[in-house]
């Protein structure tokens, strides 16, 4: 198992009366991709800041490698940042660029062109060296900004959202580019972004944050498929929420009352009799048939396991291979449900206002204390 590389103990920092970071305890692994996720204001950027040794902690410690980094200014630290407006030297072309950091170092002739040709190499860029910035796309000065951080073989590269000011398409070639980069390379990666789909991308494991504090830390299909309380499950994509009050305990799991049905809840976490929860599918759970008449249901209640809901489809939208329903269930909850085009069909199966139940297979649920 590998060792951490980056530890974050009991990290406290305060902005006048606002805390950005509150007790953070983090280990970060030895080559490790590892994201942190959350809203503008969680935190995530105060804590690379102070991996990086641009900002002090006001309380706890920092260490890499073991070593204390308290006192260490951010060029002592083996640690580089690719930022997100990509801070290149307007006046250098890309090899100067490049080098930057190892003339600095000072690194012999012989060394920097060897170092450069190769950081160039693994980003694609070999025939531009000779290149100005103003004279590159924005996915190229990104990429010289990332060869500009990994030529001195950093420990840690850290990336401030790094992705945010590129276009849909190029963006989503960059996730790839830097998620086989770090294969390559062998370095811990620390990546900040607001975006869900981005951090399950690249990352080997995403850390939640809100308010300073890390909600959850996971693998992404441990976050998405098993979130620690209803932020997490909110936050990291489309989750439908439903009321339930349970009402007996049973074997692997619990008798439950949910929108009004009875249904029998698989969860390992412990419940009172009684006790109010939410019960959480995401949009892919949901299966959805639509009711010609009341004869349908125990027939569909037997495919679903006994687990159905019923109501009224209110919308659908169009979203290439699956599309969204709108459903407004008979206690008046809306859910939403995705669903899959049947392989020969051409046009969509339910339209506003068909009668549908609604089921999932027992044990697809996410169980949590109700919050609220």
């Amino acid at each position: 198992m590998s060792h951490s590389v980056v530890d974050l103990i009991g990290v406290t920092k305060v902005f006048g009366a606002e805390t950005a970071l509150a007790d953070i305890t983090l280990s970060i692994k030895d080559g490790e991709f590892l994201t942190l996720l959350g809203p503008s204001g969680c935190g995530k950027t105060t804590a690379l800041r102070i991996i990086a040794g641009f900002e002090p902690c006001d309380q706890g410690e920092i260490r890499i490698d073991g070593r204390p980094m308290a006192g260490i200014p951010p060029e002592s630290r083996p640690v580089n940042t690719v930022f997100q407006s990509y801070a290149l030297f307007p006046h250098m072309n890309v090899f100067e660029n490049v080098a930057y950091g190892l003339r600095i170092a000072g690194a012999g002739k012989t060394e920097i062109e060897r170092k450069v040709a190769d950081a160039l190499k693994l980003v694609r860029l070999t025939d531009m060296s000779d290149r100005m910035p103003a004279r590159l796309s924005g996915g190229q000065q990104q990429r010289v900004a990332i060869a500009r951080a990994i030529v001195n073989n950093p420990r840690v590269l850290l990336l401030d959202e790094p992705l945010s000011a590129l276009d849909h398409r190029l963006r989503k070639q960059m996730q790839k580019e830097l998620k086989e980069l770090q294969r390559t390379l062998g370095i811990t990666f620390v990546l900040v972004t607001h975006d869900q789909e981005e951090a399950f991308t690249m990352s080997d494991r995403v850390v939640v944050m809100n308010h300073g504090r890390i909600e959850q830390a996971g693998t992404p299909r441990e976050i998405y498929e098993e979130p620690a309380n209803l932020y997490v499950a909110r936050f990291v994509g489309d989750i439908n929420v439903l009321d339930g009050v349970i009402a007996e305990a049973g074997s692997g799991g619990y008798r439950a009352t949910v929108e009004g049905v009875t249904v029998f809840l698989k969860t390992a976490r412990p419940f009172a009799v009684g006790e109010s929860v939410h019960v959480m599918l995401r949009p892919e759970d949901f299966r959805v048939e639509v009711m010609r008449d009341l004869q349908d249901y125990p027939e569909l209640a037997e495919k679903f396991s006994k687990v159905l809901l019923t109501g009224t489809v209110d919308r659908t939208f169009y979203k290439g291979a699956t599309y969204d329903v709108e459903i407004s269930l008979d206690d008046g909850k809306h859910i939403l449900a995705s669903q899959f085009f049947d392989e020969d069909a051409e046009t969509l199966y339910f339209h506003p206002g068909d009668r549908v139940a609604v089921g999932w297979f027992e044990g697809w649920e996410v169980v949590l204390p109700h919050e609220g």
